[in-house]
């Protein structure tokens, strides 16, 4: 079986996906990504570029489409020579968020085309107009709803498609609901688990280790998306409540989602100006290589991870595999992994006061009951989800998969 994989930056979410099919016998693999892709050892990689980046004389909500178009336009100039060589995929897998596979039908008719179907915009009941500090604006509505465009032509391009929560899986149209079944990515966990001997020294050369009081945070970039502002706001009550614990913070300075901050920076830089907070005791790693991550969780004592109704992060689930005392935001979608009471804590996500006590308390706390029961589910998210993944591949390939 020749199998097409497609991510903007491979490998991305199909990570464990390709680290399965490239095992496999029977398995002709190859993969597309942009010329800034990392790429995966072992898998082929054709990158492509788009020869110009859109036009800023086109309308405003159309600049996010036109640059779709380009991707799909570089990804299938740089398929061609391929295709004329025989080059015939029996299924394409891909992540069609940047427009990648817009044209691919047309140059692989018969081939079977699954997206990884990772968010469907709204304007209203998800994250966009979910933070009154950042109110949406009719105009930025209206953009969303003209992004959607693409989606809704990715989900009538595709024969299948994979959402990787049933939160997620409830925001596509419901005209396209039973294309989707719901199969998460998976995580490494078999990289991750608690080591009461683990050690992290930071920045300024101190050594903390596991069992201390150290609170962590880790998101791709320090912003409101996930949470940064609230939990920003809660350090200042939270050092003088526990005088004795450290906090670590993982994460860039970019913007993943949402926008940079008007008066400052970077969200970093402008919330440790309105918050007094003791830098000898709050350390900011930046983004660090995956072993220092690793660290980081295993001496954690309690993991905070806030976020609005949007993507679940691979870090709850990793933070969770490490046996992390979590506590979370009660956001869609994690209602789906978090047990409140049971493998974690929720706690409403403007609720300040709820997240220092809940914190608090669990720094206090020495059962281990709920560590173990966090790294047990977490353990239903691991490797094997891949690897569910490339079965539901085959199955929908068959035509055999059970739509949810």
């Amino acid at each position: 079986m020749k199998i097409l994989l497609i991510h903007q930056n491979f490998p991305g979410q199909l990570r464990h996906i390709a680290d399965d099919l490239k095992t496999r016998r029977g398995i002709d693999l190859l993969a597309v990504g942009r010329d800034t892709a990392p790429g995966l050892p072992g898998v082929r990689l054709l990158r492509y570029k788009p020869h110009r980046q859109p036009s800023r004389k086109a309308h405003p909500y159309l600049f996010s489409y036109e640059d779709a178009v380009l991707h799909g336009q570089a990804v299938l100039r740089s398929l061609q020579p391929l295709a004329r060589r025989g080059y015939r995929p029996d299924v394409i897998l891909a992540h069609p968020g940047w427009g990648e596979t817009l044209f691919l039908k047309d140059l692989f008719p018969d081939a079977r085309l699954i997206h990884y179907c990772e968010f469907f915009y709204h304007g209203r009941g998800a994250d966009a107009d979910f933070d009154p500090e950042f109110p949406l604006s009719l105009d930025s509505a209206a953009r969303l709803r003209a992004r959607n465009a693409l989606h809704l032509l990715n989900l009538e391009n595709c024969d299948a498609g994979i959402c990787p929560t049933h939160w997620q899986h409830s925001l596509h149209p419901a005209a396209y609901r039973d294309k989707l079944v719901v199969a998460h990515e998976g995580i490494r966990t078999e990289q991750l688990g608690p080591d009461p001997n683990a050690e992290l020294t930071l920045p300024n050369g101190q050594t903390v280790r596991a069992g201390q009081k150290i609170i962590t945070y880790v998101a791709r970039n320090l912003e409101p998306y996930r949470g940064f502002h609230i939990f920003m706001r809660a350090l200042p009550e939270l050092l003088r409540a526990e005088p004795d614990c450290q906090v670590v913070v993982v994460g860039g300075d970019g913007v993943s989602y949402g926008s940079a901050p008007t008066d400052a920076a970077n969200w970093r830089e402008k919330l440790l100006r309105e918050n007094s907070i003791d830098l000898n005791r709050v350390h900011f790693l930046g983004k660090v290589p995956y072993e220092v991550y690793r660290k980081v969780l295993q001496v954690s004592a309690v993991h905070v991870y806030l976020t609005y109704p949007f993507v679940l992060s691979w870090s709850l689930l990793e933070a969770m595999a490490s046996g992390c005392r979590i506590v979370a935001s009660d956001t869609a979608p994690l209602r789906e992994v978090i047990r409140d009471g049971e493998n974690g804590y929720l706690v409403g996500f403007f609720d300040r006061e709820a997240l220092i006590e809940r914190v608090v308390a669990a720094l206090r706390e020495d059962d281990l009951t709920m560590r173990k029961s966090a790294r047990t589910h977490a353990l239903e998210y691991g490797r094997g989800s891949g690897q569910a993944s490339y079965r539901t591949i085959l199955d929908l390939q068959n035509e055999n998969v059970e739509m949810v």
